[in-house]
């Protein structure tokens, strides 16, 4: 089972994001606070939503909604990606996030090895910190299953790309796809394979 805290003294909220390396869709950043006074059963399976299979992760966001003292979604579009670019983009998901909660938190489990500090509120910068706090795992997974079906609705828009399947990571497929169809009002301009920058523009 994942570490339940890092601090028992302070109200911790895990953060993470979903979708940083994405040739397409947004980047989705989600925040948590578990209940500091209380274990669920679900603990035990919780994990880095990377490592978990999809039916299971739908499964734990349920619970995750239903238990959590508080937990916030936010959604930073390819057209702001491009303007601002994705690290940008992605602290800024991660922001609005922490914004949303209530109560507010009193301390920060961020996933990932930096982040611009949030107003009065401290951080730690946790490197697969996803494996290793709960909250954070949590955060994973909310992130992780809102892109998915993100993904999956505007799928049906242009399905030529597989983003039902491949969530708009670069598989071969999705690469194939950009070579014969070019790139969709979804995709981040900024993100240009090398490859095609020739071809498509």
């Amino acid at each position: 089972m994942l570490e339940s805290s890092y601090n028992l003294e302070v109200l911790e909220a895990g953060v993470d994001e979903a979708g940083r390396g994405c040739l397409a869709g947004p980047v989705v950043a989600a925040a948590v606070i578990l209940q500091p006074d209380r274990t669920f059963e679900w603990y035990e399976i919780l994990d880095d939503s990377k490592k978990l299979p999809e039916t299971l992760r739908e499964s734990l966001r349920q619970l995750i909604e239903r238990d959590a003292l508080s937990w916030t979604v936010s959604m930073v579009m390819p057209e702001e990606i491009d303007r601002i670019n994705i690290l940008s983009a992605t602290f800024k998901a991660m922001h609005e996030s922490i914004a949303k909660l209530h109560p507010e938190p009193e301390f920060l489990l961020i996933d990932g090895n930096r982040f611009p500090r949030y107003p009065s509120i401290p951080h730690h910068c946790f490197v697969k910190g996803d494996g290793t706090y709960l909250a954070i795992a949590a955060a994973s997974v909310i992130a992780k299953t809102y892109r998915d079906a993100y993904m999956r609705k505007i799928h049906l828009e242009f399905p030529q790309y597989g983003w039902d399947r491949n969530k708009a990571y670069g598989t071969e497929a999705h690469v194939h796809a950009i070579k014969t169809y070019g790139y969709s009002p979804h995709h981040r301009k900024s993100f240009q394979l090398k490859e095609l920058q020739m071809s498509l523009f």
